[in-house]
């Protein structure tokens, strides 16, 4: 990576922009070091970070045309960039409620041309809340504050708003990040399975199995899920992904019972 093209102080810490020297149009988002988003300009089917190209797998398998996407968390919007660029027509909300965070993407890595993707400058809590029941098709859960998964998107009270606003076939994408003895995942897999009963579990078996730490990402649903092609897309990725649809026994996450995800490990999240 070049030295940073952009330099900026948000909400969440100190933002940097760098310029992927080895791939012309890739550019790396870090916020306070953390590798937060990568963007191909060139190519914006290109996903480098695993848990996204698992989003991507599922929504290839989702009926096809326009999607109506929420993103809770925005960054860098690479899996609204790539929507945008794989379902043309696609209306897309991205909930960042960090300014300077937006405005340094706007400014070096501007949306393409007919992407219909608006920003909005709230929170994840308070965007949802002004969605109307039944308007969007995939609510994604991406954000994420000094590399943990702030503790209020994850309670019972808000995925219950979330299923509010999925249509009856409607998917939640959720990110979240979690090792040994994954007891935070466990407890978020079930708090979304309380108003969203149909899950799958997707991420590195080396996890599932509680031998390290990573991302792991929640699909959950109203309606049944789409199981056998996000198995066979998990089973034909580069680097192939379990899927299972439960972790064991966890207690309900609520506004009352909240928790955070835990520290991610210096050496793998963080850039030196």
């Amino acid at each position: 990576m070049d030295p940073a093209l952009g330099e900026e102080l948000g909400q969440a810490g100190h933002l940097e922009l760098l310029e992927d020297i080895d791939r012309p149009g890739g550019y790396l988002l870090l916020i306070d070091r953390v590798r937060q988003s990568y963007v191909d300009l060139e190519d914006p089917t290109f996903l480098d970070f695993d848990y996204v190209e698992i989003f991507a797998d599922v929504l290839t398998a989702l009926p096809d045309g326009p999607l109506a996407v929420t993103h809770v968390g925005g960054g860098a919007c690479t899996l609204a960039r790539w929507v945008a660029a794989t379902r043309p027509g696609s209306p897309q909300i991205v909930l960042e409620p960090d300014t300077a965070v937006t405005d340094l993407v706007r400014a070096r890595l501007p949306f393409p041309r007919g992407a219909r993707i608006r920003v909005r400058p709230v929170d994840g809590r308070t965007g949802v809340a002004f969605l109307k029941d039944s308007s969007a098709d995939v609510v994604v859960l991406d954000a994420f504050h000094g590399g943990r998964v702030p503790p209020e998107l994850t309670t019972a009270e808000f995925l219950a708003d979330v299923a509010r606003v999925l249509k009856p076939s409607g998917v939640l994408l959720a990110n979240i990040a979690d090792g040994p003895p994954l007891r935070y995942a466990s407890r978020v897999v079930e708090t979304a399975r309380r108003s969203l009963p149909e899950v799958l579990v997707v991420a590195d078996p080396a996890v599932l199995k509680r031998r390290r730490f990573g991302n792991i990402v929640v699909v959950a649903s109203a309606a049944a899920l789409p199981g056998d092609e996000i198995r066979r897309a998990s089973a034909r990725a580069a680097f192939p992904h379990g899927v299972v649809t439960a972790l064991g026994d966890g207690r309900v996450l609520t506004d009352e019972d909240t928790m955070r995800s835990p520290e991610p490990p210096e050496d793998t999240w963080r850039v030196q």
